[in-house]
């Protein structure tokens, strides 16, 4: 897989955004434009009929990149961004094999290639896995996806990460409490995965941020 074969969705203005992020973005655009104040996380989950919590993320996700920016408490806060971030120089980031996003598969790591990343999201030692599964649909990981993920021990709850389980590895939300440890999905097909104390797990990275090669490619 040649580098100057991988492109990011998006054209232009909208580089570096998912598909999904677009629409949100499109959506949010699209509402104000009708109703001339922003819209609430629950009025865009109804418009695009996903959960709140992956327009939380999505929302996320889009503040970051510098497409809107958004008030801490406030309802309807929604800002978007109208000159958009300078598009950053690129490197690349080897793709080492794949991950399943559903249950567990056999981790193997096997060099397929590179994916061109922007320069200022990779940061130490990162490296690719292709997504395999739909257990983290909610989340705009979908199969095909690539990870970017950050080679790292230990993990914060709440962070995706892509995880070994007695040597077999998955990709899911990390939720830390007093009396358990889980894997969740995010989609509600497929099940939790609750650590038991004699497994043995092992946090491998932390997912940066997810990219989807252009179809026609």
């Amino acid at each position: 897989m040649h580098p100057d074969n991988q492109k990011l969705p998006g054209i232009g203005p909208k580089e570096g955004l998912t598909p999904s992020q677009e629409r949100l973005l499109e959506a949010i655009r699209t509402f104000i434009a009708e109703n001339d104040l922003p819209p609430t996380v629950q009025e865009l989950a109804d418009i695009l009929k996903i959960k709140g919590a992956s327009v939380h993320e999505q929302l996320g996700n889009l503040t970051s990149k510098g497409y809107i920016r958004r008030t801490p408490r406030k309802a309807r806060s929604l800002e978007i961004v109208e000159q958009p971030p300078p598009v950053s120089e690129k490197v690349p980031v080897s793709i080492v094999g794949r991950v399943a996003a559903g249950l567990p598969i056999w981790a193997v790591e096997n060099r397929l290639g590179e994916i061109m990343v922007e320069a200022n999201l990779v940061r130490g030692r990162c490296f690719a896995l292709e997504v395999e599964g739909e257990s983290m649909i909610e989340a705009d990981i979908h199969e095909g996806d690539y990870l970017i993920v950050r080679q790292q021990p230990l993990a914060e709850n709440g962070d995706i990460v892509v995880a070994l389980i007695e040597d077999e590895a998955t990709v899911k939300r990390l939720f830390i409490s007093e009396d358990r440890i889980e894997l969740r999905p995010a989609n509600p097909a497929y099940p939790v995965i609750r650590i038991a104390p004699e497994d043995e797990l092992k946090i491998v990275g932390k997912v940066l941020t997810v990219r989807r090669l252009d179809p026609a490619e």
